[in-house]
């Protein structure tokens, strides 16, 4: 479950950003201010709030250190700002003066892309603050922007609806007609879909736009076989145009925010709907995840921030076991594996784990000898019809060791089913 936990309201217009990093929490909004929170409690910082821009504030983004926060406004400037004393470090002009919509820190901090309404894109150097190199899509207003995980490309959306990707030297890679009204928001996952070649890497990547799409992408880039953009799949939920969408920093959870004033939160593995969120009052024009940990923020023309919170029982909905069993699962008690288990539809387990007092870190060190020797688990993976049909002849031993089976209690292997999944959707469309 998605938990309100918090809400924000001390913007006195509309709130068109928000980002996170892993201590802070910045919004901006048409009121012309920045504004940074903590973490830890959401008080404003005292440096707060952060003044300069003379219009609207579109868009703010954290350096990956989070040490610097970058602005960008009507008044055709982009900022930066020292996240510790809130001193601008440097107000950078857009060389056609055009209002600047959105901005983006490459993961490795040393260039911002900042995108205006007239198309033209710049890539900045973030040391000296100068201008690097530049370039322009054919039509249309630059309204959004992302980075690859590795920083190789970045993609630009345009209100025309064109996505364009470009490479770390400016150079146009590919365009093409993304959404037919408009796009308004793109997201790459910062997990990589992994195919075990060191020179051949897939990112998923997220746009939504004014035709009430959100679309889902596989990017591939190789050194060899150049860049290349397939289209996956469409998500459907809203009724009116989709302004905003993001990633999950463990790339399992999806979320955008709509004109139709709901924000929906989607499972990215199985594309279903894990929650719809309806609290604002008015368009919700942004959605963040923080890093590290399951905290989401959605801003709205309704003035207000909200803060989410997310349970267990939503990790289990969106985490293959194999990812959870890696970062969620060293602290977990007793109880939190029973109701792990019981999630991942296994419920003939939880009395066998519990004899055995099966914890967090007990369930990290279960190898596949564990459970058949010391929990009486063949452990094997077994087509149904097979094992249903070996069982059905009073068969009772292992079909891969030939041992004694203690019990023919039969549990899915949706990791397994996860996998084969993934691999079918990246591969085969």
């Amino acid at each position: 479950m998605a938990k309100l936990i918090h809400t924000l309201a001390d913007h006195s217009d509309d709130v068109n950003c928000c980002a996170f990093s892993s201590s802070l929490l910045a919004t901006c909004s048409l009121d012309k201010t920045i504004r940074l929170y903590f973490l830890s409690d959401f008080t404003e910082l005292p440096l707060s709030p952060l003044k300069f821009h003379t219009y609207a504030v579109h868009c703010c983004c954290f350096s990956p250190s989070g040490h610097i926060l970058a602005s960008c406004s009507t008044d055709g400037t982009t900022a930066l700002w020292n996240t510790q004393n809130g001193q601008m470090l440097a107000a950078m002009e857009q060389p056609s003066g055009s209002p600047v919509r959105v901005c983006r820190f490459s993961p490795d901090s040393t260039r911002l892309v900042s995108g205006a309404a007239d198309g033209t894109v710049v890539l900045w150097n973030t040391q000296s603050y100068k201008l690097h190199r530049s370039g322009s899509v054919k039509d249309g207003s630059l309204v959004a922007c992302a980075f690859s995980p590795n920083g190789i490309i970045f993609v630009t959306g345009s209100s025309c609806g064109d996505l364009t990707v470009w490479d770390d030297k400016m150079r146009c890679l590919h365009s093409e007609k993304a959404h037919d009204l408009g796009i308004t928001c793109c997201d790459f996952s910062s997990q990589p879909i992994s195919d075990g070649e060191q020179d051949l890497q897939f990112f998923r990547l997220a746009s939504c736009g004014q035709d009430c799409q959100i679309k889902i992408w596989v990017v591939s880039f190789t050194h060899i076989l150049g860049f290349k953009l397939k289209y996956k799949s469409t998500l459907h939920g809203h009724c009116a145009p989709v302004l905003a969408c993001a990633f999950s920093h463990n790339g399992q959870l999806l979320v955008s925010g709509s004109v139709d004033k709901s924000v929906i939160v989607y499972d990215t593995n199985t594309e279903n709907i894990l929650h719809t969120l309806t609290q604002h009052t008015r368009y919700v024009t942004t959605c963040a995840f923080a890093p590290n940990i399951l905290l989401l923020a959605t801003g709205s023309m309704d003035k207000t921030v909200n803060i989410w919170q997310f349970d267990l029982e939503t990790l289990c909905q969106a985490r293959s076991a194999e990812d959870h069993l890696k970062h969620f699962t060293e602290d977990w008690s007793e109880d939190d594996v029973s109701a792990w288990l019981c999630a991942q539809d296994l419920k003939d387990l939880v009395d066998i784990f519990k004899m055995n007092n099966i914890d967090g870190r007990e369930l990290l060190n279960l190898t596949k000898e564990c459970l058949a020797d010391d929990l009486k688990i063949d452990g094997y993976s077994y087509e149904k019809e097979a094992i249903e049909n070996w069982i059905s002849k009073k068969k009772r031993t292992s079909p891969m060791t030939n041992l004694v089976l203690p019990s023919t209690v039969l549990t899915p292997n949706r990791t397994l089913k996860m996998a084969i999944n993934r691999w079918l959707e990246t591969y085969q469309k």
